[in-house]
């Protein structure tokens, strides 16, 4: 006989809620999954009343609420639609929150009929409130240190577990020459607030718009991180004419905005590019790493999409031709030339 092991963790949750019950009218018979994502945290949906709730599961040893609950905070305190904690347990990792809805933008715009362009002008807007809200000192930094960490992840997960690849002394050098250029560009840029997830998957369609999830994350650091992360997505791709003018349009309200942009639109999305690059080769990485140390193999479909944009960016870009030529190198594909700036 084969029974599942029981769901201890969701026993206690369920025992958690009912004694929350009185408190918030939950009906505790109605708990329900709600969402997973890419960590150990679980997501259940519960009615409370005539309306919902969510029912936050983060094994201790495996995750802390404490990063949830405070950005939580700041991202409400700038006046933008984030879960607002209701009850908590931080030891035993169970938070109460409410519930922002059902349909992500990645679902609204996969589904067609969403107006993409509306749905990216409220990112940016509440971007923009995010990185105005910016104080030093509020979250951790994101520094070389940790960006050097992320990219690592490229060689350690993707190159040698995922595609099996010794690097040669060459290409280590190569590799390692590219990460310092990355570096030095993402450092030069002014520091704000980052959400570091901030795509349209963690993007609930909702009133007012949009709702803004998987926070916990958020540092202080390059203030073209997030808009890379939105325009350059792991699960939907826009053509580069798209791109650029939903860069431009958020470029233009930043700067009336007064946020640290550069002045030259041109120098901006440089940054953006190069800021992207990196965010893409840790993607890369933590894709490969899910697969093959959390057996979850569903994102490893996605590892062309930022193959493409990597290809996208080291191409334009003179500085980056040695990189270019080792992506090609390690994917086996016949090396091009030819660079835009």
């Amino acid at each position: 006989m084969n029974d599942a092991a029981p769901d201890r963790r969701l026993e206690l949750l369920r025992d958690w809620l009912v004694a929350l019950a009185p408190e918030h009218d939950l009906h505790v018979e109605t708990l329900r999954p709600a969402s997973a994502d890419a960590s150990f945290r679980r997501y259940f949906r519960i009615d409370a009343g005539a309306a919902s709730l969510i029912a936050m599961d983060a094994p201790p040893d495996k995750e802390d609420v404490r990063p949830f609950i405070h950005v939580a905070r700041l991202l409400r305190d700038a006046g933008l639609n984030a879960p607002q904690v209701l009850a908590r347990d931080v030891a035993r990792g169970f938070l109460l929150l409410t519930d922002l809805g059902t349909t992500t933008y990645l679902e609204a715009l996969n589904a067609g009929g969403a107006d993409a362009n509306a749905l990216f002008a409220d990112a940016t807007d509440a971007l923009i409130r995010w990185q105005l809200a910016s104080r030093e000192g509020e979250l951790p930094p994101y520094d070389r240190a940790l960006l050097e960490r992320e990219l690592m992840l490229f060689p350690d997960w993707y190159v040698a577990r995922h595609l099996g690849v010794t690097l040669s002394e060459r290409q280590r050098e190569t590799l390692e020459a590219a990460f310092r250029r990355i570096l030095a560009s993402n450092l030069a840029q002014p520091a704000v607030y980052v959400h570091r997830d901030y795509m349209p998957r963690n993007l609930m369609v909702a009133t007012p718009n949009p709702g803004i999830l998987d926070f916990q994350d958020a540092v202080y650091g390059p203030i073209a991180y997030d808009l890379a992360s939105l325009l350059r997505d792991a699960f939907i791709s826009w053509d580069e004419e798209r791109v650029i003018d939903w860069a431009v349009r958020y470029w233009e309200k930043a700067r009336r905005a007064r946020l640290p942009v550069r002045d030259d639109f041109g120098e901006f999305y440089r940054d953006l590019e190069w800021m992207g690059l990196q965010r893409h080769l840790k993607v890369l990485g933590i894709f490969a790493r899910i697969n093959y140390r959390d057996g979850k193999p569903h994102y490893l479909a996605d590892t062309p999409r930022f193959i493409g944009y990597v290809r996208a960016v080291t191409q334009r870009y003179g500085e980056l031709a040695p990189l270019a030529r080792l992506i090609d190198e390690l994917e086996g594909v016949e090396v091009r030339v030819g660079y835009t700036f």
